[in-house]
C-alpha cells in the first residue's frame, strides 16, 4: 500500500510538471531581479505601471506577445554586453542576448529572459540610461 501512494505521488507531480511546462501565458519569476534602478526611483506611479503591465502581460499568450510590437506589449531583444549593472548568477557566458518589454507610456523597459513559460526578470529601469544606454 505504501508503494501505490509513493506512485501515485510520483505520477501527480510529473502530471503537475507537464502542464507548468505547456503553460501558454508568461509566468514572471523575480529570483534574480536586482534592485539597480529600483533603488533610485522615487516614483510610485512607475512601479504601478510595471504590475498593470504585469497583469496585462499575463492575459496574453505568448503567442500573442510575440506578435506584438516592441512597443505595444511585444519584446525586443538586448545584447548582453549592453547591460551596466552586473548580470545575474543565472546568466552564463554563453548567453549573448536578453530579453526587453516596455511598461510604461514613455516605454520604460523591464529586462530578463525568457525560458520556456517563465520569464526571469532581472532588472526594471525606473529612469532612462540607468540599466543600458538607449
Amino acid at each position: 500500500m505504501k508503494k501505490e501512494k509513493s506512485f501515485q505521488k510520483s505520477e501527480k507531480k510529473k502530471i503537475e510538471r507537464a502542464i507548468y511546462a505547456e503553460e501558454t501565458y508568461p509566468i514572471f519569476c523575480f529570483k534574480y531581479l536586482s534592485g539597480a534602478s529600483i533603488k533610485k526611483c522615487k516614483d510610485a506611479k512607475i512601479l504601478s505601471d510595471f504590475l498593470m503591465r504585469l497583469q496585462k502581460l499575463s492575459t496574453l499568450e505568448w503567442e500573442g506577445i510575440r506578435k506584438s510590437n516592441r512597443h505595444g506589449y511585444g519584446m525586443e531583444k538586448i545584447p548582453t554586453k549592453a547591460i551596466k549593472p552586473k548580470l545575474p548568477s543565472i546568466i552564463s557566458p554563453e548567453v549573448k542576448e536578453l530579453d526587453v518589454f516596455r511598461f510604461t507610456g514613455n516605454n520604460l523597459p523591464f529586462i530578463g529572459k525568457q525560458d520556456k513559460s517563465i520569464f526571469r526578470v532581472f532588472f526594471i529601469e525606473t529612469s532612462f540610461g540607468d540599466i543600458y544606454n538607449h
